[in-house]
C-alpha cells in the first residue's frame, strides 16, 4: 500500500468510490472467507469424528455457503461498485452476481453428494474439497490481478482433479481424472506464459495499470500472444474449443454430484475472468473480438454436433456444456460495444447453472444412471424426475418462460448490437441442431415403454430435494427476468 491509501471504513455501507484505490476493509472478502473457513472447519470435523457422524461434515459445508450468499447479498445490497485491496479485488455487480450463482449450485452440489457418497471412507473430506474450489471460481470472478487469476485457476484444478477422480475403484472416474488433469497441466501452463508476458509488457499485474500502459504504449506482437494463451488457458475451465476435451469424460465418469459442479461453477469464474482481462487490452492495437467470436462459433458448433451422436446421457450433457460455453462466449466478444452484454451473460449463466445442475440432479437421484435406453418410459415410474429433466433440457434449448430462453434471447440481442449479426445468425442455427438431440432424451420419457420390469431404485431424498430446487429455480429465473435483468443493468466489470 502506497502513501496516501486509505483503510477500511468499517462498514460495509460506508466504502468509498473508485478512487479508493486502496480500500482495505476484509468486508469486501467476506463470501469468500466464509467458504475458506467452512472448508477447515469441515475438515476438522472430518479429522475428529467417526465414520458414521462423518456427514456433519456437509452440515458444516452447508451452513458455510449459506453464509457466503447472505455476505455476497449484503455486498450486493451496501456497497459501492470500487476496486479493493490495492486494486487487486473487482467489488462489483459482476463478481457479486457470479458469487451468488456459485453458491447456489455449489449449495445443490453438496445436497447431491450427502446419499452418494455414505458409502465412501473418505465422504467427511469432499464436502471441504467442493468449498475449496467453489472459492477458487469466486477468486476467479473477481480478480483485477492477473497473479490473482493464476491464483484462482490453480486452485479450481487442483480440487477439480480430487473431485474427478474421487471414486478411485472406478476406471471410469480415474480416467477423466486423468484427461483433466492432463489438460489443465498443459492450459495452466499457457495461460501463466502468457501472464509473463503481458507483466513483461507492462511491467505490472494490476489490469488497472495494465490498461493505463497499454493506452500509450502497446506491442502489437506481445498482445496478440497474450491474448491467445490467456484465452486458451482460461479455455480449459471454460470448456471451451481448444481445451474442452476433458468435459464430455468428466461428465460421464466422474461422481454424478462431481460432474454437476465441475460443469458449472469453474466455467462462471473462468468466463468473467476472460472478460476482465480482454476488457482491459485495447481493441484498436489487437483485434481480439474476431478470435473470440471464432472460438464462441467453433465451440458451440462442435458441442452441439458432437452431442446428436451421444447414446449416453452424462456425456450428451458433457457436450451440451461445451455447446453452452459457446453461447456465453458470445457475451464477452461484444464487451464494451452493447450495453446489454454483461446483463445477458450473467442471467445466461444463472439460467445454464440451474438447469444444467437440475439434469445432473435427475441422474445422481436414478443413482448415476447413464445410458438413454435406461431413460425410456421414466415418466411412467417416475413422473416427477422425469419432468425435472425435460424442465432442465427445454432450458438448455431455450423454450419460453424458462431461464435458458431469456438467456439465449439476451445473448442474441446483445450480438446484434454489438455488431456480430452473424455470430446471433450462427447461435440461432445451432439452438436449432439441439433441439434435436435434447428431444432424443425427453420424447422416449413418456412415449416409450421401460426397458425394465420394475420401477429403476432411487438415490434418496436429499437428491430428490435437490433436483426439485434446481428446477424451480428453472422456472423462477425465467418469470423473474424482467426484476433481475434490471438488477443487473447497472453492473459494471472493473477494472
Amino acid at each position: 500500500m502506497g502513501p496516501g491509501t486509505e483503510m477500511g471504513m468499517g462498514g460495509m455501507g460506508g466504502m468509498g468510490g473508485m478512487g479508493d484505490m486502496g480500500d482495505m476493509d476484509i468486508g469486501h472478502l467476506a463470501p469468500e472467507i466464509a467458504l475458506v473457513l467452512g472448508a477447515v472447519a469441515a475438515l476438522m470435523t472430518a479429522a475428529f469424528t467417526s465414520r458414521a457422524h462423518q456427514w456433519t461434515t456437509t452440515v458444516v459445508a452447508v451452513a458455510a455457503v449459506i453464509a457466503s450468499a447472505a455476505l455476497s447479498i449484503r455486498l450486493a445490497v451496501g456497497a459501492d461498485q470500487q476496486l479493493s485491496f490495492d486494486r487487486a479485488w473487482a467489488l462489483d455487480g459482476i463478481t457479486q452476481g457470479a458469487e451468488l450463482i456459485i453458491a447456489a449450485v455449489t449449495l445443490l452440489t453438496l445436497l447431491l453428494s450427502v446419499e452418494w457418497f455414505r458409502t465412501d471412507p473418505r465422504r467427511g473430506e469432499y464436502p471441504a474439497i467442493v468449498l475449496f474450489s467453489a472459492a477458487g471460481a469466486m477468486l476467479l470472478a473477481g480478480a483485477a490481478d492477473t497473479m490473482e487469476i493464476v491464483v484462482g485457476m490453480l486452485l479450481v484444478s487442483v480440487t477439480g482433479y480430487t473431485l474427478a477422480a474421487y471414486h478411485r475403484a472406478s476406471p471410469a472416474a480415474v480416467e477423466a481424472g486423468i484427461k483433466y488433469f492432463l489438460v489443465g497441466a498443459l492450459t495452466n501452463a499457457v495461460l501463466l506464459i502468457g501472464v509473463v508476458i503481458l507483466y513483461g509488457s507492462t511491467g505490472t499485474t494490476n489490469l488497472a495499470d495494465i490498461a493505463a500502459v497499454l493506452a500509450s504504449d502497446a506491442d502489437r506482437v506481445a498482445l496478440a500472444a497474450v491474448v491467445v494463451c490467456i484465452g486458451v488457458g482460461l479455455a480449459f475451465e471454460i470448456g471451451a474449443v481448444p481445451a474442452h476435451v476433458w468435459v464430455p469424460d468428466v461428465a460421464q465418469g466422474a461422481p454424478a454430484p462431481s460432474a454437476a459442479f465441475l460443469t458449472v461453477v469453474p466455467k462462471i469464474g473462468a468466463l468473467v475472468a476472460l472478460g476482465r482481462v480482454l476488457h482491459v487490452l485495447p481493441d484498436d492495437v489487437i483485434g481480439w473480438r474476431p478470435l473470440v467470436a471464432v472460438l464462441a462459433a467453433a465451440t458451440m458448433t462442435l458441442g452441439n454436433l458432437a452431442a446428436i451422436w451421444q447414446d449416453d446421457l452424462r456425456r450428451l450433457l458433457g457436450w451440451s456444456s461445451v455447446s453452452q460455453a459457446g453461447y456465453a462466449l458470445m457475451a464477452i466478444v461484444v464487451i464494451d460495444r452493447s450495453a446489454m452484454a454483461l446483463p445477458a451473460l450473467m442471467f445466461f449463466l444463472a439460467g445454464y447453472a440451474v438447469a444444467n445442475t437440475a439434469a445432473f440432479a435427475v441422474v445422481t437421484e436414478l443413482r448415476g444412471r447413464t445410458a438413454l435406453i435406461a431413460y425410456r418410459g421414466l415418466a411412467s415410474s417416475h413422473p416427477w424426475l422425469a419432468a425435472t429433466l425435460v424442465v432442465a433440457l427445454l432450458s438448455l434449448v431455450g423454450i419460453p418462460p424458462l431461464a435458458g430462453f431469456v438467456g439465449k434471447l439476451t445473448l442474441f440481442t446483445a450480438a446484434i448490437d454489438g455488431g456480430y449479426a452473424w455470430l446471433a445468425a450462427l447461435a440461432v442455427a445451432n439452438t436449432v441442431v439441439s433441439l434435436f438431440y435434447y428431444l432424443r432424451v425427453i420424447g422416449p420419457l413418456y412415449f416409450e415403454p421401460s426397458p425394465q420390469l420394475t420401477p429403476a431404485p432411487v438415490l434418496s431424498q436429499w437428491s430428490a430435494i435437490a433436483a426439485g430446487l434446481a428446477a424451480v429455480a428453472v422456472v423462477a429465473v425465467g418469470l423473474a427476468a424482467e426484476p433481475l435483468l434490471a438488477a443487473l443493468s447497472g453492473a459494471q466489470l472493473l477494472p
